[in-house]
């Protein structure tokens, strides 16, 4: 062998482990998560006593009066037990909505002819979530989670939410990409609306004009952007227990995306926003900083998921049409839903107790 064709064979082997090389770290490149960890945490507990107690006041028109409460239920991250119900009600039972598997309590009262309450307690202890080791490679998604792809009536997938979403997403090609990219999106145009005095409406076209508000505006907008860019996600409805006393204030509504070859991962940006308005901080923060990097993946401990989904039919089915969502109490008397917001006639508060 010539020393000129050995020279040959050493330039192309150069040339080859060089294209290689660049072929390596462009894939790194292309396949780094943002959010990604795969440390190993001891995940943080809490339990306690949950108690809900209800009153729905009435005057001597009310002729049928009915209640439909979420009712907890034990999942991977919370265990429910020691569930007591009472409450001078005609019939009560534990139903199940047929389209997202909401669990209720449903009572009614017939000719009322004192104040209808209800009061229902039960035990839960609730572990931190903590989903960031996500994996390399996607793949067809399942069957079962198709319907987390659907338009709602307050969150569609078209028309002005599809512009954002393309906008929003451009150049992403993953679940995971485009995931990050929308909850990046929220955090950094986002903005918390301290004036509203419940989680909020939701209204995604209306929000997109203006991104104020609350943890179902800020779900919602994740929800519907994220379905229009073909990425399964959902709102979860639930409250908060991180002190005790009266949490009634306490309800917070969260969102999840799934991602295959893993599950369902928690995203929270109006809880960075929370945090933002609250401490009045930059989001170039150390805290903000930690806090956006936490709540993509993971979830803390004093949270208590009550159900999910949008335009929600009851069951017993109510007489005045879908609910927006299901996570207050709702009530009708003779036919005609209360306000939930103002408590003027139904009146409810939340108790917790830590053990």
């Amino acid at each position: 062998m010539t020393r000129k064709y050995v020279y040959k064979i050493f330039i192309i082997f150069i040339l080859i482990s060089m294209l290689f090389t660049g072929c390596v770290e462009e894939q790194v490149s292309v396949n780094e998560m943002k959010y990604k960890s795969d440390e190993q945490i001891d995940l943080k507990e809490k339990q306690g006593k949950m108690t809900f107690d209800i009153t729905i006041r009435t005057n001597d028109t009310a002729e049928k009066v009915r209640l439909w409460a979420p009712y907890p239920v034990s999942n991977e991250n919370q265990h429910v037990d020691n569930i007591t119900i009472f409450g001078n009600y005609n019939y009560s039972g534990i139903y199940s909505e047929g389209i997202y598997g909401n669990i209720i309590v449903y009572a009614e009262w017939d000719n009322p002819q004192d104040f209808p309450y209800i009061n229902f307690s039960f035990d839960v202890k609730r572990k931190e979530t903590f989903l960031k080791n996500f994996p390399e490679e996607e793949c067809i998604l399942p069957v079962d989670v198709e319907n987390y792809l659907l338009p709602t009536t307050l969150g569609p997938t078209d028309g002005l939410v599809k512009e954002y979403s393309d906008e929003i997403t451009e150049d992403k090609t993953t679940i995971l990409e485009k995931a990050t990219a929308i909850y990046d999106y929220l955090i950094e145009h986002g903005e918390r609306d301290p004036n509203l005095n419940f989680c909020g409406e939701g209204d995604v076209c209306q929000l997109l004009q203006l991104l104020k508000g609350k943890c179902i505006d800020f779900s919602s907008v994740f929800v519907a952007l994220s379905r229009s860019a073909g990425v399964p996600a959902r709102e979860i409805l639930g409250t908060r227990i991180a002190s005790d006393g009266d949490i009634t204030g306490a309800y917070h509504c969260r969102a999840e995306f799934y991602l295959p070859n893993y599950g369902w991962v928690p995203v929270d940006p109006s809880d960075v926003a929370k945090l933002m308005l609250k401490e009045d901080l930059d989001i170039n923060d150390t805290k903000v900083i930690e806090a956006r990097d936490y709540f993509f993946g993971a979830q803390t401990e004093t949270y208590i998921d009550l159900g999910r989904g949008r335009d929600i039919f009851l069951n017993p089915k109510q007489d005045n049409g879908p609910l927006n969502y299901f996570m207050y109490p709702y009530a009708e008397v003779n036919g005609e839903a209360l306000d939930f917001i103002s408590q003027e006639y139904l009146k409810y508060t939340v108790y917790f107790k830590e053990s």
